[in-house]
């Protein structure tokens, strides 16, 4: 009697925790479905607004790229001083400077393209220092023609960023 008691005790359980089961499964995915359809729905309301937003992102960057490229920079940004030290802290104050301008872009643009900029940037300071070390290097003049006869050997870094920003800007089409 105790046995026949508890097969039928599960002859009730059984199939109510599978139908609970099967319920269960059931809502979750509608929910998620209904979710995802609400997250799509707003992306797509707010695409058009937030377009313009991410394309000014990438061209402000690339602008940066350009400016902090040691060929556009040395041009632009002339010694003040014959001190070859005080040349280079100049020119990577100004890049700093550049780069704090710009910051709030990385809101707009993806995590990868901010992380190559932030490469480039670094890369640039680093050249930049890597030169005023060089023994030969005497003054501010000296300086500049040694950054510059360094990008003869190599791309700029900000050119590669640049590169990688045009790639990721033609995926958004």
């Amino acid at each position: 009697m105790n046995t026949s008691h508890f097969i039928e005790l599960l002859s009730y359980t059984i199939p109510s925790l599978i139908t609970g089961g099967v319920a269960y499964y059931l809502f979750d995915a509608h929910f998620k479905d209904q979710q995802n359809t609400r997250r799509w729905l707003l992306q797509k309301e707010t695409k058009p607004a937030v377009l313009p937003l991410r394309l000014q992102a990438y061209e402000r960057m690339t602008l940066f790229m350009e400016r902090i490229n040691p060929s556009q920079l040395l041009v632009r940004i002339q010694p003040i001083s014959n001190d070859k030290t005080e040349y280079q802290n100049y020119i990577i104050a100004q890049i700093e400077q550049e780069f704090e301008h710009n910051l709030a872009q990385q809101i707009y643009i993806s995590a990868k393209c901010w992380s190559v900029i932030l490469t480039a940037k670094n890369a640039t300071i680093q050249m930049i220092r890597m030169a005023a070390q060089n023994e030969k290097v005497t003054d501010a003049d000296s300086l500049r023609e040694r950054v510059l006869n360094d990008l003869f050997e190599k791309i700029a870094p900000s050119s590669t960023a640049i590169a990688f920003i045009k790639d990721e800007v033609s995926e958004l089409w």
